[in-house]
């Protein structure tokens, strides 16, 4: 029954995401809140990691929730199928998407109603794409559990803050550090989280 649950929870996430990746974060804030399978911390670090392997973002972060989503009954976890049923759940509506506009589309694609039902999904794409970044942004500079924790007082956090704009300062305009691999930058930020405690 979990993995059923599994599969339509994605399901959904794959079938409205629309966008890209980042997309998917409002969709799995949502699936946090309702199922508690991972916190919003751990949705946080699911991005840090999915972000830092190779491949989509979308599909690596349903592969890993689906692999430590717990069997909570059982004491047991979601494991290899459980991350083959979310990946597939997330996948499976953008194929059966494609094909439908790809058998469709040469013949509608002057459609003005076609045209402007595309137009429309930009900014729809913009606000998924925003809400994500502000939910990342509430979790590395605030620490909020959710959304809405922030209402119970602001505890700010300088020192992710300084990171942050560490970062983005050598990236950015320092010539020499700027065209080093992105690589650099993940492990660089993963030995100060480690070496300063940044999770305590």
């Amino acid at each position: 029954m979990l993995f059923l649950k599994l599969f339509f929870e994605f399901f959904k996430t794959g079938l409205f995401s629309i966008g890209g990746g980042l997309a998917t974060v409002p969709f799995l804030q949502d699936i946090s809140a309702k199922t508690g399978w991972f916190s919003f911390h751990d949705l946080a670090d699911m991005i840090a990691v999915a972000e830092s392997t190779p491949g989509p973002l979308g599909v690596n972060m349903a592969t890993y929730v689906g692999y430590t989503t717990g069997l909570s009954q059982y004491g047991l976890a979601g494991g290899i199928l459980g991350a083959a049923i979310a990946t597939l759940g997330l996948v499976v509506p953008s194929i059966i998407v494609i094909l439908i506009i790809a058998f469709f589309l040469s013949k509608f694609k002057d459609n003005k109603y076609v045209k402007a039902v595309f137009y429309g999904l930009r900014p729809a794409s913009v606000g998924l794409i925003s809400a994500a970044g502000i939910g990342i942004v509430l979790i590395a500079f605030f620490n909020a559990k959710n959304i809405y924790s922030l209402a119970n007082g602001i505890n700010f956090k300088v020192e992710h803050f300084i990171l942050a704009a560490v970062i983005l300062i050598a990236s950015r305009w320092i010539p020499k550090v700027k065209d080093l691999h992105p690589i650099c930058f993940i492990l660089f930020a993963a030995v100060v989280g480690v070496v300063f405690n940044f999770a305590a």
